[in-house]
């Protein structure tokens, strides 16, 4: 063990503690943090607006901000790009994290001073939770690579901005550095199989022991490392122990991802985004990911059916129900207010507060009334796919409406790595569990309003190939699970199987 590594314990030790010790804080550390805001926020431009010198309790303030998406905060953030002070938050940004959204184009989401601890400290105390619970700590001595969008900054409005993954390769401890792969330029590179090729030659005769990222990107790296060496992950590494990764579903990934590494290593799951790092995975005993209930952020939770809703039930984190699907809102020393992120989550227990992601609230199906969400095509695939022995690679799910004669469906377009030996078998399942998960859909089947699902076979390498077509290959570029509507699936229509 290397003095790395020793030194790592007993750091580990005490982050490890310090947040057993604010997790049974949480409620009084939530009062906190939105007094906090409302302190600050109350001399901004946007405080100002929304009369936060008058507000005291949280009753008053749901009552004076509104929830918000990027759209509705936008006019907010033009200000900030045109250089102007004091508008979400005291001072300017430090940086603005780059991101892709889905119907807002390219949105600029403020990282400040106060914030950045937020996703700089997340990550670590989630690896120092890991040592401290399991004592392994040899891992921080060897070769670590966080598969990551570039590091190269512009400005916006004079501050720099770039994605968030390059942002926080800035702020990494310079005792990792030395760790840390790939190369700065090698991360630098834009264009995503270019730089996975590179990645590839800097890393495959390295020791590496932790691999981070996005698991569909993870697998891709995996692939091209077993292509070039002819070993499984596992045995090219053999100090490989820790995986970490979020941004998606880690379940539907995990089976092909440790078939590519060839034995167990362990895995801790974070949950960040542009807008904050809201939970990580704390314990390698206790399901779900803890929420970061002392870091800036003040969490509001909106049950999932009523996110559409003109006046919708908002919670803070002490009414919260463990089972019920929230739509997570977020309040944060970044200048964020009221904001609706797009997740939905649900809690698995509130002594500590854990949750589970459980899908997006516009990734969902609702063409026939069915609200079919993510978590639910995910439990009925795999468990399917369990039963018969079949491999997913990626898949997505889209309505069917019919035209003319013939009953419409859920048409489902699946990657696999292992086909089950009975198609027409594996359809049934998935169907069945999918009609125990959905109510709705159950008495859609049943009423014969709805026939049961169809699946289309994606060739190899099909949802990639899409994935290339329209310019999101790689960086933090993710496969929605569900759509209401055909673009993806019209756009996957060629890369099927004939």
């Amino acid at each position: 063990m290397n003095l790395k590594s020793l030194l790592a314990k007993p750091f580990a030790q005490y982050i490890h503690k310090q947040i057993r010790r604010n997790s049974s804080n949480a409620l009084s550390d939530q009062d906190a943090i939105l007094k906090q805001l409302l302190k600050i926020g109350k001399g901004t431009v946007f405080g100002k607006d929304h009369h936060l010198e008058a507000v005291h309790t949280y009753d008053e303030f749901h009552q004076a901000i509104p929830i918000r998406d990027y759209e509705l905060l936008k006019p907010y953030i033009s200000q900030v790009k045109e250089g102007k002070e004091n508008v979400l938050w005291k001072g300017k940004p430090i940086y603005f994290a780059k991101t892709s959204g889905t119907t807002s184009g390219v949105k600029y989401i403020p990282i400040t001073k106060d914030s950045i601890p937020n996703h700089i400290n997340t990550a670590r105390n989630a690896l120092l939770c890991y040592m401290a619970e399991t004592g392994n700590s040899a891992f921080a001595g060897g070769k670590m690579i966080f598969l990551s969008g570039s590091p190269e900054l512009e400005r916006v409005g004079g501050v720099p901005t770039g994605r968030l993954s390059g942002i926080v390769n800035h702020h990494i401890p310079s005792y990792l550095r030395t760790n840390q792969l790939p190369s700065y330029e090698t991360n630098c590179i834009e264009d995503w199989e270019t730089k996975l090729d590179k990645i590839v030659e800097e890393t495959i005769r390295k020791d590496m022991s932790l691999i981070s990222g996005i698991p569909p990107w993870m697998q891709m790296y995996f692939d091209r490392l077993i292509e070039k060496s002819g070993k499984k992950v596992g045995d090219l590494f053999p100090n490989f122990s820790v995986m970490v990764q979020g941004g998606v579903n880690f379940e539907p990934y995990r089976a092909k991802l440790f078939e590519s590494i060839g034995r167990k290593v362990d895995s801790i799951e974070l949950f960040p985004a542009s807008e904050g790092f809201f939970a990580f995975q704390d314990s390698q005993e206790a399901y779900g990911l803890l929420l970061n209930t002392n870091s800036g952020i003040f969490f509001e939770f909106i049950p999932a059916g009523e996110i559409f809703s003109e006046n919708p039930t908002r919670l803070s984190l002490k009414d919260v129900k463990i089972g019920q699907n929230y739509a997570l809102i977020i309040n944060s020393n970044a200048g964020l207010w009221g904001y609706n992120i797009g997740d939905t989550v649900k809690f698995v227990s509130t002594d500590p507060y854990r949750l589970v992601v459980t899908g997006r609230i516009k990734h969902f199906i609702s063409a026939f009334g069915e609200h079919v969400i993510g978590e639910e095509v995910e439990a009925a695939l795999l468990k399917a796919a369990t039963a018969t022995g079949a491999s997913i690679v990626e898949f997505t799910v889209a309505p069917m409406i019919a035209q003319g004669e013939g009953k419409s469906y859920h048409e489902w377009f699946i990657e696999f790595e292992k086909e089950p030996d009975d198609m027409n078998a594996f359809i049934e399942q998935t169907d069945n569990n999918l009609r125990e998960k959905n109510v709705y859909y159950d008495d859609l089947i049943r009423g014969n309003i709805l026939q049961r699902l169809q699946i289309n076979r994606v060739r190899k390498n099909g949802f990639i190939d899409y994935m290339r077509s329209i310019g999101k290959l790689g960086g933090q570029n993710k496969v929605p699970r569900l759509s209401n509507d055909r673009v993806l699936a019209d756009g996957l229509n060629s890369f099927v199987q004939s």
